[in-house]
């Protein structure tokens, strides 16, 4: 009785699929990852160099002006676009919402404190942008 020898199993992989497929999501998560929208304008100064996740950005200038995510509104109707963002922010990621604040040097701290009393109020962690110490 003839036994047939079994053909050795080919044990290479092809790495030329994995490499598109790494490509793709590379493109994918640059598309789709939050970066910041802060306008060119000067920050404190911080020894502290922590990067943060962005849920929502309140950005404030000397002048007084306030803008929500990009869309310029008052400190008197501050906190119905506010709250709108942060809880759409809480849908995508109920763990954490982060309101960044970004305020020009010499802002008012008071309306610095207004944001923040609005993002406590809606339970989400509010953060000031700084910019590091050279």
């Amino acid at each position: 009785m003839a036994l047939k020898k079994r053909a050795k199993v080919n044990a290479e992989f092809s790495m030329s699929s994995l490499t598109d497929i790494i490509f793709l999501l590379l493109i994918f998560f640059m598309l789709t990852a939050n970066s910041a929208n802060v306008k060119p304008f000067d920050l404190p100064k911080s020894d502290i160099k922590t990067v943060a996740p962005v849920s929502v950005f309140v950005s404030i200038e000397k002048d007084g002006t306030v803008e929500v995510d990009r869309q310029e509104t008052t400190f008197s109707q501050l906190e119905i676009p506010l709250k709108d963002r942060i809880l759409a922010a809480r849908e995508k990621n109920p763990k954490e919402v982060l309101v960044t604040i970004v305020a020009e040097t010499g802002t008012k701290f008071s309306n610095v404190m207004k944001v923040m009393k609005i993002a406590a109020k809606y339970k989400a962690d509010a953060l000031i942008a700084t910019q590091p110490k050279q």
